[in-house]
């Protein structure tokens, strides 16, 4: 009956005399028993309008930084927190978002994706020619994605890569969430290089660049949990008590480079990311 209603105005209306049970004035702390007359004024709320899609695709398309555009592609800075399509309890992603910006746009996908949490450098492509031209040079190994992360623990910095090559395979949990763990029963071929840049926090935590060779689902985040230091504020494959004590306020996992040949120009086109605010707090503080 007082569904939507705030307990601090039902108290306000009893306090009033509003209530009557009996023909008494209520008291908050009484007890209704059976055959009690209850009394009770109109319980109005404002209607709470969620937002609409349209400001939902605006604020979306003000938080994004466009590091380039033409008629075959466009390069976006996608910030930490937004999905790059909807699903999942999310009504709209940067994909819906783009779209619903330029109505005029005929064809505008994905050219490769990044977990919600993880920030940097994500594609689109305009034309469907260009994406399959920039799909080829991913299973060929000719695009380059680095990312910049830190995780728990104190590694050797180091100018050689490291190289983590764990097959994974991905499984729902119960309640349908996708997951990924390394098994070398029908895990996938994944390959990341990492390299050891700095120490944090007296050897609390280190900075790590990682280039992808293979494009696996969350594929860097579990190669880090199995090599034994897990990203921080990673909520899925880090390691939550370590996080109590470095208190990082995101997943610390940033696209932070990305080359490639342009798919109508064929010049070779390199982008960078700003490095996050998060990430610098983590080395100063």
């Amino acid at each position: 009956m007082a569904k939507g209603v705030p307990k601090t105005h039902i108290y306000r209306i009893i306090r009033s005399g509003e209530v009557r049970v009996n023909k008494k004035r209520a008291d908050a702390s009484q007890k209704i028993q059976e055959g009690d007359v209850l009394r009770l004024p109109p319980l109005r709320v404002s209607e709470v309008k969620a937002p609409t899609n349209d400001f939902i695709s605006k604020k979306i398309n003000a938080e994004i930084t466009i590091l380039h555009e033409d008629d075959s592609i466009l390069v976006v800075d996608k910030p930490s927190g937004i999905a790059v399509h909807g699903g999942s309890g999310v009504s709209l992603g940067l994909i819906e978002a783009m779209r619903a910006q330029r109505p005029d746009a005929k064809f505008l996908e994905l050219v490769h994706r990044l977990d919600r949490d993880t920030s940097g450098i994500l594609m689109l492509a305009k034309k469907r020619s260009a994406l399959v031209h920039l799909h080829e040079q991913i299973r060929e190994g000719k695009m380059e994605k680095r990312y910049l992360l830190i995780v728990h623990g104190q590694l050797p910095v180091s100018s050689k890569s490291i190289p983590l090559k764990y097959p994974l395979l991905k499984y729902l949990l119960p309640n349908g969430e996708r997951r990924v763990r390394v098994a070398t029963d029908g895990g996938q071929p994944s390959h990341t290089n990492i390299r050891v840049k700095a120490n944090y926090r007296d050897g609390l935590c280190s900075l790590v660049e990682a280039q992808l060779k293979t494009g696996r689902t969350h594929q860097i985040r579990v190669h880090l949990q199995t090599y034994g230091h897990p990203i921080l504020g990673d909520d899925k494959y880090g390691d939550q008590e370590l996080d109590k004590v470095l208190k990082p306020k995101r997943l610390l996992l940033h696209a932070r480079h990305l080359s490639f040949i342009h798919p109508k120009t064929e010049e070779k086109m390199t982008f960078e990311a700003d490095i996050p605010e998060a990430f610098e707090k983590m080395e100063t503080t």
